[in-house]
Parts: C-alpha cells; sequence; structure tokens
C-alpha cells in the first residue's frame, strides 16, 4: 500500500506539489484552488492494488477539480469508477451528465475517461474512497461501460450492499500475494463492485449469470455485517438476517454455502474472536460478563465451545498474557 500526505511538503508548496505531481500525475486530473487558500492546503491519500483494481482513499482541504478532454488525452484510464462518499457531500457535474450532490455514505459510478468536474459541500473538504477497476478485467465486454458519466446510485436496495463490499475490500487488504485465498477474496469483491454498478446502471441483467454471482457476493458480505451488528443478541438467528436481507432463510443458508463456515459457525466464530478481544482489552472484567456481552446463553456453553475451538479454557487464554495471544 502506499500513502502519501502533504505534511512531507513545505506549507508553501504543498497544493504546487499536490497539484501537478499527485492531482494531475496520479490521478489525472486538473485542480485549482485560489492562492490566499493556498498556504492552508492539506491532503493525504492511500493507494491500494486489490483484485485488479486500484482502491483509494483520499482526504483534502476543500478546492475544485476538473478532468478534462486535454487531462483525459494526457492520462486515459479506461476504467469503471465507484466512489463512495465519506465526507459532508460533494458536487458533481459534467459535459454530458446533469450537476447533482452525493451526501455522506452515498456511491456514485463513471467511466474515466468522460468530461467531468467536483468540488467538496461546505468547508470539510474531500473524503472519499474510488474503486477504480480496469474496463478489460470485467466479464462480458459492453460498449456501453465507456460511456458511464457520472451518476448516483439511485437504487436503495443496492447502497448496503455496496457498503458492506467496500468495507470487506479494505479489511481483505491486510492478506498476501496472489496465490494467498485472501486474493480470491479481494477479486470476488472488486467484480462484485464492478457488477452491481452495472447492475444499477441498466447494463447488467440482476437476473443474469454474472449480476446474480455479484449481488450473492453482496449479500453474503451484508450478512457478516448484520451478524456483527447483533452479536449480543442471544436470540441472533437466520431468520433475523434473512428478513433484514430481504431473502428467505433457505437463500440465506445457500449464501454460506458458498464460504467456509456455515450461518452458525460463522456466529459462533465472530462471537468467540469478540471475547477473545474483550479478554485482551478489560482483563479484570468477569469472564461471565464478557460471555453474556457476546451474546451466548450460559457460561456453560461459552466454555465449551471456546475449548473446542482453541483447546483450552477462557480462563488459561487470559493468563497467558497478551505476549502470549
Amino acid at each position: 500500500m502506499f500513502r502519501w500526505c502533504t505534511d512531507e511538503v513545505e506549507p508553501h508548496d504543498r497544493f504546487d506539489y499536490w497539484r501537478e505531481v499527485r492531482a494531475k500525475g496520479l490521478f489525472g486530473v486538473t485542480a485549482e484552488l485560489e492562492r490566499e487558500r493556498r498556504a492552508e492546503f492539506f491532503g493525504e491519500f492511500s493507494l491500494r492494488q486489490l483484485g485488479g483494481a486500484g482502491l483509494v482513499e483520499l482526504k483534502a482541504s476543500a478546492y475544485a477539480v476538473e478532468r478534462s478532454a486535454s487531462d483525459i488525452a494526457c492520462a486515459p484510464g479506461d476504467a469503471i469508477c465507484v466512489y463512495q462518499q465519506l465526507g459532508s457531500g460533494g458536487w458533481f457535474g459534467g459535459l454530458r451528465a446533469s450537476d447533482f450532490a452525493i451526501a455522506n455514505g452515498s456511491f456514485a459510478t463513471s467511466h474515466t475517461d468522460l468530461p467531468y468536474r467536483t468540488a467538496p459541500l461546505g468547508a470539510g473538504g474531500f473524503h472519499l474512497r474510488i474503486l477504480k477497476i480496469p474496463v478489460s478485467s470485467i466479464p462480458g465486454q459492453d460498449k456501453r461501460m465507456r460511456e458511464l458519466a457520472p451518476k448516483t446510485f439511485n437504487d436503495s436496495a443496492l447502497a448496503p450492499l455496496l457498503s458492506a463490499c467496500f468495507t470487506d475490500l479494505a479489511e481483505a487488504a491486510a492478506g498476501g500475494g496472489a496465490t494467498d485465498p485472501t486474493s480470491l477474496v479481494q477479486a470476488a469483491l472488486v467484480q462484485a463492485l464492478a457488477h452491481l454498478a452495472l447492475i444499477e446502471r441498466g447494463i447488467l441483467r440482476p437476473g443474469s449469470r454474472r449480476g446474480q454471482a455479484a449481488l450473492r457476493t453482496a449479500r453474503l458480505s451484508q450478512a457478516r455485517h448484520l451478524i456483527a451488528r447483533h452479536l449480543q443478541d442471544p436470540d441472533l438467528a437466520p431468520i433475523m438476517v434473512a428478513d433484514q436481507l430481504g431473502v428467505s432463510v433457505r437463500h440465506l443458508h445457500m449464501l454460506f454455502e458458498t464460504s467456509e463456515k456455515s450461518f452458525s459457525q460463522t456466529v459462533t466464530d465472530a462471537r468467540l474472536k469478540q471475547s477473545r478481544r474483550l479478554m485482551r482489552e478489560a482483563p479484570e472484567r468477569l469472564i461471565a460478563d464478557i460471555a453474556t456481552a457476546c451474546g451466548f446463553d450460559s457460561l456453560a456453553t461459552y466454555y465449551r465451545v471456546f475449548n473446542a475451538a482453541y483447546g483450552m479454557a477462557p480462563g488459561d487464554f487470559r493468563a497467558q498474557g497478551p505476549e502470549r495471544r
């Protein structure tokens, strides 16, 4: 992963460096800011290569951005971008699209090689994630992929699926090389995000083979996030998660058939990991309280599954000390 911040440059040079080296050289855009505001400019970003795509997270003071026809000619990208707005909001405009605002937590898509203009809304500046997926890496080539002018997602049902995939993709970045299973997870998430974008823009049918595969991957990610959110509830059950996903219990179990663990195994594993974290963070806390906080219906059940998973009792794990865990 590559990280960079304007703190590495003298204050009077920060915006000029950002504009010429980072904005134009790395992102292929033209950045503008009033000269009297440049001394206070701040910007940072990270770039990860994941599953054949590039994931950028960017934070910066407010300034104006344009990707013009000349910018595109100098630095063509031929990629689909999926944007996740994380800050106070942003404005987009383009030569082939109506102006629109994108709110915090919302998503937008575009093709890299179409002109646009953007600026943050308010004084908070930019904070967003951008996933750049090369068109050549997306199965089922369609010329309409290169006609995606910037536009927000209008299908509210897709937003939680996109959010879950984005979060999982960032977490999967901790994996190893190209033969590591993590890289396969990354590739699946990237393809799911690409195809969800194409579904939203009407290029890919949800019922097609690729559309169904994308929805399965995204729903599995969302199901895991729902499980994590409700771990403390001892009544956490497939019907609760299926209802929130909008699928049948049978379909939910089919989603987990494609993963390493079943629904119940996933819940138990997540509860055990949370209990280990709580024992590390609060060594004085009673084990019975930790078991309850993690959703185990009894202390006896907690001891039984902990010992089966780790070959020791929770108290023995705690007694090892932080350096042994």
